[in-house]
C-alpha cells in the first residue's frame, strides 16, 4: 500500500461522514464504521496488554511466549480494519486462524480443563487480557451486524472469533505463569425458604 497520510486532518468528516477505501462516503455511525471502530479499540487495548506483558516478562520470562503469539495479532487486526475499510481488499488468510488454534491447543494442554467459571481478575494483566477478550466479542458482534447487511468476504469473522478464544486462554495462562490463582465465580447464596 503506497498511500500514506501526510496531513492528519482533512475537514471532510466534519459533516458526520467519512470516506472508505473504495471512495464511498458513509455516515460515521454506519455499521462498517462501527465495526472498524471496535476493531481499532480492541487493537489499542491489545497494545496496552502487550506493553504490560513486556514489563512483567522481566520478572516472569515465561510471558515472552504469550507476547510472541499476541504481537502479530495487532498487525492482523490492522489488516482486518483494512478489509473493513476497503471491501474488496483481502489481507487475512486461513493460516492465521490455524496459528491461533495451534496456540490455543498448546496453551490448553498446559492449563488443563476449566472446571468452574472464572472472573476477570487476579492481576492487572489477567484483567487486561479479559478486557481484550470482551472487546474482541464486541468487535465480532459489530462485524456480524455489518455482515447481515453487507456480506463480508474472507476469513475476518472467523479470525476475530478465534482471537477472542485465544485471549480467554491467554488470560488464564498469564495468571498461571505469574503464579496467581484464578478467581472462581461464587454463585449467590440461595434464599432461605
Amino acid at each position: 500500500m503506497g498511500f500514506r497520510l501526510s496531513k492528519i486532518y482533512t475537514r471532510q468528516g466534519d459533516s458526520g461522514e467519512t470516506g472508505l477505501g473504495d471512495g464511498r462516503r458513509v455516515p460515521k455511525d454506519h455499521p462498517r464504521i462501527e465495526a472498524i471502530g471496535e476493531v481499532d479499540t480492541l487493537n489499542s487495548q491489545l497494545g496496552l496488554l502487550l506493553a504490560g506483558l513486556a514489563e512483567q516478562a522481566v520478572q516472569h520470562p515465561a510471558l515472552h511466549e504469550i507476547i510472541e503469539v499476541l504481537a502479530p495479532c495487532q498487525h492482523r487486526l490492522f489488516d482486518l480494519g483494512g478489509e473493513l475499510a476497503m471491501p474488496t481488499y483481502q489481507a487475512l488468510n486461513a493460516s492465521e486462524i490455524e496459528r491461533l488454534e495451534a496456540a490455543i491447543d498448546r496453551w490448553n494442554e498446559e492449563l488443563g480443563p476449566l472446571e468452574n467459571f472464572i472472573l476477570p481478575g487476579g492481576s492487572q494483566l489477567v484483567a487486561q487480557a479479559h478486557v481484550c477478550r470482551s472487546l474482541a466479542r464486541g468487535a465480532e458482534r459489530r462485524c456480524q451486524q455489518l455482515n447481515a447487511i453487507e456480506p463480508l468476504q474472507g476469513v475476518g469473522l472467523a479470525y476475530i472469533n478465534r482471537l477472542s478464544d485465544l485471549l480467554f486462554v491467554a488470560a488464564r495462562l498469564i495468571g498461571r505463569r505469574q503464579g496467581i490463582a484464578e478467581i472462581l465465580w461464587q454463585p449467590a447464596a440461595k434464599p432461605a425458604s
